[in-house]
């Protein structure tokens, strides 16, 4: 678990859930979910596949709409907002997607220029060009601004992902499986990118994986997702400290060591 950073706000959710129930087709995929963001905080929304983590994510960023319980974002409740106050809230809400979703057709560049020229239109060549050599320095990839998405890396895609949300400084980022799909030694660098993000930006974050490598590295906070409730949350050590055998078992099969 990374240091608790000093600007942690215990007294300030910035992220509330409550009571949320999704299903799909008589499914019941979440099954009244509680969570809570402070100001400051990564937290780590830990599961195996299937256990309802993505639906959860995307229902934070306003990409699905809960069955029932509500969802407050930076004092703003999500089913009360027209689309134009929903619109102008994301623009505070970084958003990492699995995929890093880079357009294919565009440079490293033109990606992390496209979200700033969008929302922001009187913007100087000047102010554009500072801001994008910025977050690709933050990310330490400089070198890599005119290449084409299809000549990175995996793990270079997920940190130009990362590095276009930041280019609107969010408030709160949503990593959506960061470690997904790479190397365990580049998992080990985007873990540590997210704890700089966190410091550096001044960020409050969930963060949905699979990974407990991940979840160790960058959580201040663990909730374990089973069966589409939070059944413990607390530490990665006090998560774990249990006899529950799902949870047991997660950690097992993650953790396997040979004899």
């Amino acid at each position: 678990m990374p240091d608790t950073p000093e600007n942690i706000n215990n007294a300030k959710n910035v992220i509330s859930v409550t009571g949320l129930f999704k299903s799909f087709s008589g499914n019941a995929v979440l099954r009244g979910i509680n969570l809570e963001v402070r100001k400051g905080e990564n937290v780590v929304v830990l599961g195996r596949s299937g256990s309802g983590k993505s639906v959860l994510i995307k229902i934070i960023a306003g990409l699905l709409k809960q069955d029932a319980g509500k969802v407050i974002l930076l004092d703003k409740q999500l089913d009360q907002l027209s689309s134009k106050e929903l619109q102008s809230l994301r623009l505070r809400i970084g958003f990492s997607f699995q995929s890093s979703a880079l357009y294919d057709g565009m440079t490293v560049r033109e990606n992390l220029e496209f979200p700033l020229v969008r929302s922001q239109r009187k913007l100087t060549r000047k102010q554009v060009d500072t801001a994008v050599e910025q977050v690709l320095n933050d990310v330490g990839l400089i070198q890599t601004i005119h290449q084409m998405p299809a000549e990175l890396s995996g793990g270079q895609k997920k940190r130009i992902g990362i590095a276009r949300t930041l280019i609107l400084n969010p408030e709160i980022m949503l990593y959506d499986e960061p470690t997904g799909g790479i190397d365990p030694i580049t998992c080990v660098e985007i873990n540590h990118l997210i704890n700089k993000v966190q410091k550096q930006y001044n960020t409050s974050s969930i963060i949905i994986t699979h990974d407990l490598t991940c979840a160790k590295m960058t959580g201040n906070r663990v909730a374990m997702l089973v069966d589409g409730e939070i059944s413990r949350q607390g530490s990665f050590e006090d998560v774990f400290n249990t006899e529950d055998m799902k949870i047991r078992g997660f950690y097992n099969y993650n953790f396997i060591t040979n004899p």
